[in-house]
């Protein structure tokens, strides 16, 4: 109905539904789709779609589910890679741009992104779906952090069930893969993690903590 709200039918009845998304979703925002929602108590919408059908699980499509699951994961221990580290702030200042995360290692500061890997490409999962000016900035800003000497990570969570690996996708924005190969050259971390929704037991599986980056250069 417009880019946060999608009309869902439950029962043979009509619903407004928020979606935590700015990407296209062209995949899953389509009649027929088989969604997952909870119920909103306050606001314009009823419920909030959180996932959508795919190979008999479910994509996460909202970005706020999909960070809560990445702080989770972080707090728990689960990330390998992330080892030691400790989240100090949300949202954070870095040159011109917002920056997802501030954490912390051995008295190190990383500034971390994050980045909705929705978009399936067979067993691949892609970012993004259409351009992002707001990925551009946040990405040049890593770079430029990396290059005076700080510490960046560029994580992509994807959000698919059965993936193997995480791509970026060219077509839909050739500057954001310009950057993101860039941003590897000069020294951003650049990772993936894989999520998904199960809905038998309604849960939220980490199903990859350092899922495989294809840089195709």
């Amino acid at each position: 109905m417009n880019k946060f709200v999608v009309e869902v039918t439950v029962k043979g009845e009509s619903y407004r539904a928020y979606l935590n998304n700015t990407g296209r979703l062209t995949q899953f925002l389509a009649r027929g789709k088989v969604g997952f929602c909870l119920r909103k108590k306050t606001g314009k919408t009823d419920l909030r779609l959180f996932s959508v059908k795919d190979r008999e699980l479910g994509a996460i499509v909202d970005t706020k589910l999909q960070t809560e699951a990445f702080e989770k994961s972080l707090k728990d221990g689960l990330i390998p890679w992330l080892d030691g580290c400790k989240l100090i702030r949300r949202n954070v200042k870095l040159g011109d741009s917002v920056i997802d995360y501030l954490l912390e290692r051995d008295r190190e500061m990383i500034y971390l992104e994050v980045k909705s890997a929705v978009l399936r490409d067979g067993k691949h999962a892609m970012y993004p779906d259409c351009p992002s000016m707001r990925g551009r900035r946040q990405i040049r800003e890593l770079i430029r952090h990396t290059g005076g000497g700080g510490l960046g990570i560029l994580l992509f969570i994807a959000a698919l069930p059965e993936v193997e690996a995480f791509k970026p996708n060219r077509e839909a924005d050739p500057e954001v893969y310009k950057l993101i190969l860039e941003a590897e050259r000069r020294g951003v971390e650049v990772k993936s993690i894989s999520i998904h929704y199960d809905p038998r037991d309604h849960s939220v599986l980490l199903s990859n903590p350092d899922l495989r980056v294809l840089l195709d250069r």
